[in-house]
């Protein structure tokens, strides 16, 4: 099955995980690694989740909703700055996203045979 915008969700995995930003690639690629294998439960690390964020990463996953300030406040007085809390939330939003979509397109593929 071919995915209708494959290019489009490839330029937006590569802009997220590996443009410049307040942390490190390796680091946002784990977390958005971390929030797609949420959806199956199984944890297939690529590199290490921060201490502290594990926590944060599932609310954002399967409860975004409930994010709250203090949840902010909490990561800030860990010393993630602003600017790091907003990659991290993006990079575990889009990892949820993501695996996701790979959920609904296998379940496509199981129906289909």
């Amino acid at each position: 099955m071919q995915i209708r915008y494959a290019t489009e969700v490839k330029q937006l995995l590569e802009a997220v995980l590996t443009g410049p930003g307040a942390i490190d690639p390796t680091t946002r690629e784990a977390i958005e690694v971390f929030s797609a294998a949420q959806s199956d439960r199984v944890y297939l690390p690529t590199g290490e989740i921060p201490g502290g964020l594990q926590a944060y990463l599932e609310k954002v996953v399967r409860h975004a909703y409930k994010v709250t300030d203090e949840d902010i406040q909490d990561l800030l007085q860990e010393g993630y700055s602003e600017e790091a809390i907003f990659e991290i939330t993006v990079s575990a939003a889009l990892g949820a996203g993501i695996g996701r979509l790979e959920q609904g397109l296998a379940s496509l593929q199981e129906g289909g045979e």
